[in-house]
């Protein structure tokens, strides 16, 4: 008989965000028409920009032609991507093109990175943290069994609370595998480089690997934070770092990412460059040559000056949720250098007790700090991602409601 992995089943039955879809689908079904404003899903709404658009154009027409046509690209990116993210994004901090690996997103590299490392390796997460860092590790038994109110028992735990500012301290349990998100999903906090300094310096120490999950880099605002791990002496060493065009460019339905796997990190004699480039080699054949060629649009003149108005539109978005909710006596934090915003929810309810009211009485989608994490319990997370005329009313409507 076929035997299946008993780990999925010790996940929950859905995902967060489906969890969410399900209760967000009854609503309307019971009130057809009441406007839901969706500030929940991390999902964009503006528009890809124009020379994004006009390359992928181009690339598809090209597709057409026999003396112009593509088929299986190079696994690991084409190398018109990579040279081009390797001048732009890693400038003067000697990152080759084969040390970049495009594939379609974030997610799916950070919850694929875990296949190239063993199964017996002791993983530490933040606490609140992006669900896909420990679903993965369940599915790859490195998590142990769950327990209602500590999580699972053989995951070590970062808390992440207003005591440290939402960011995370060395664990007395020595992990192997240490994921970090910064700017974070979802407290929206980011770290100073003297601390991420301090992350580099004690996985050396200890040979342990980062995970950086530097998805919302393009966001930072404040001066002197790090856009990438690899601005710290000694990363090449000890981190991967994984960045996304979803949030940057607005690529979440077009699929888009890369992950830098330094040659230099090497554990055991293993380099961990070569063992990634078999992984995607084994089990991808590339992102599609438009969505790359749209991808390289990116950084055009006009791109990056086209992008930049859009993260701009966000941040506005987060400016008015954070000092909205500010002035009428919420506590908040984030959406200065990330697009989410973390509140503390109304004193007598709990995480997902609010979701329900705020579906309820506003009609405003938010997600419950609680499906991040023990750690997440008592706070909520917004999102800049819909229009300016939809976040202004759900700020309104949350303030009318719940002041």
């Amino acid at each position: 008989m076929v035997k299946v992995n008993e780990n999925f089943a010790k996940l929950p039955a859905n995902y967060l965000f489906v969890d969410i879809a399900k209760k967000v689908d009854a609503y309307q079904k019971e009130n057809p028409g009441r406007e839901i404003l969706r500030l929940g899903i991390g999902d964009v709404t503006r528009p890809l920009v124009k020379p994004v658009v006009d390359a992928m154009k181009k690339a598809a027409d090209e597709m057409g032609y026999a003396e112009t046509f593509r088929g299986y690209g190079p696994e690991a990116g084409y190398g018109f991507l990579r040279e081009t993210i390797a001048a732009h994004d890693y400038q003067n901090l000697d990152i080759s093109p084969d040390e970049i690996f495009i594939s379609d997103g974030a997610k799916s590299d950070t919850s694929s990175i875990g296949d190239i490392f063993g199964l017996d390796n002791i993983v530490a997460v933040c606490d609140p943290v992006y669900p896909v860092y420990v679903d993965s590790n369940v599915m790859a038994s490195r998590a142990g069994d769950y327990k209602e109110g500590s999580g699972w028992s053989k995951i070590v735990y970062m808390p992440c609370m207003e005591e440290n500012s939402f960011l995370p301290t060395f664990p007395k349990t020595v992990p192997d595998m240490i994921y970090l998100c910064f700017p974070n999903n979802p407290s929206g906090v980011s770290i100073p480089k003297e601390q991420l300094q301090a992350w580099v310096d004690y996985a050396n120490l200890h040979g342990s690997v980062i995970l950086y999950d530097a998805a919302y880099e393009a966001f930072i605002q404040t001066p002197g934070v790090p856009h990438s791990i690899y601005e710290c002496q000694g990363a090449k060493t000890c981190a991967i770092e994984f960045r996304s065009f979803s949030k940057t460019a607005g690529f979440t339905g077009v699929r888009c990412a890369f992950t830098v796997v330094p040659k230099a990190l090497q554990f055991g004699g293993t380099s961990l460059n070569q063992m990634w480039a078999r992984h995607q080699s084994t089990k991808m054949n590339g992102v599609s040559y438009p969505v790359q060629r749209a991808a390289e649009a990116v950084y055009t003149e006009e791109g990056q000056k086209l992008v930049r108005e859009n993260l701009a539109y966000y941040h506005k978005n987060a400016k008015i949720i954070l000092q909205g909710l500010q002035h009428a006596g919420f506590t908040v934090y984030g959406g200065v250098d990330s697009p989410y915003v973390w509140m503390k929810v109304p004193e007598g309810l709990t995480s997902w007790q609010f979701f329900d009211e705020l579906l309820k009485r506003c009609a405003v989608v938010g997600t419950p700090g609680s499906g991040f994490g023990t750690h997440g319990e008592g706070y909520f997370r917004l999102t800049s991602f819909n229009t300016t005329e939809n976040t202004e009313k759900a700020v309104q409507r949350i303030v009318e409601q719940f002041t």
